[in-house]
């Protein structure tokens, strides 16, 4: 089953699943409770911390959940806030999600010191769900920004291109596995 956020932010392939990391959670534990799918892909927009450019498309298997104030040791958690899906254990760009969207470059280039790439505000719980459910689960990006004061405009100036260009990569790959 491929899934996305919601609102803007909608695919004709994809079932919309709510903004955010509470929204995400609440709605696809629901669909898992009552038609639990046997694969997710999640498919979205996100900001690079970095590593990535704009309209390059990343794949993952593994999330984080790391707040801007634990960069700067203003904060500590006791929760696990970090899950994979990555059974190969190959190399995975980590996506961090929160329900806010980082603007401090400065502060966001510590992520990569953790191997966090990119940020996506709902994956983490998409994860979370298909772990607790035993589903195997992964996730398409287009990036549409970088983490700094121009975030939300870029976002916005960035976005439809950005889903078109996930749309066509999403199709090409379900075709690519549908025959052969």
């Amino acid at each position: 089953m491929i899934i996305c956020a919601g609102n803007n932010e909608t695919f004709d392939f994809a079932t919309p699943m709510g903004v955010g990391l509470i929204e995400t959670a609440m709605n696809l534990t629901r669909l898992c409770l009552f038609d639990k799918p046997e694969f997710l892909l999640f498919v979205g927009s996100a900001g690079s911390y970095g590593n990535h450019k704009i309209f390059d498309i990343v794949e993952s298997k593994t999330a984080s959940n790391i707040e801007l104030a634990f960069l700067s040791a203003d904060a500590y958690t006791p929760l696990d806030n970090f899950v994979s899906t990555n059974i190969e254990e190959k190399k995975d760009v980590i996506v961090n999600s929160s329900n806010y969207i980082s603007t401090n470059k400065e502060l966001t280039k510590k992520f990569l010191n953790f191997g966090v790439e990119i940020e996506n505000m709902e994956f983490f719980s998409v994860l979370k769900v298909a772990e607790e459910f035993d589903i195997p689960a992964g996730g398409v990006f287009c990036i549409t920004n970088y983490t700094d004061e121009n975030a939300h405009k870029d976002f916005l100036e960035n976005h439809e291109n950005a889903k078109e260009l996930l749309s066509t990569h999403v199709k090409k790959r379900i075709k690519e596995l549908t025959s052969s």
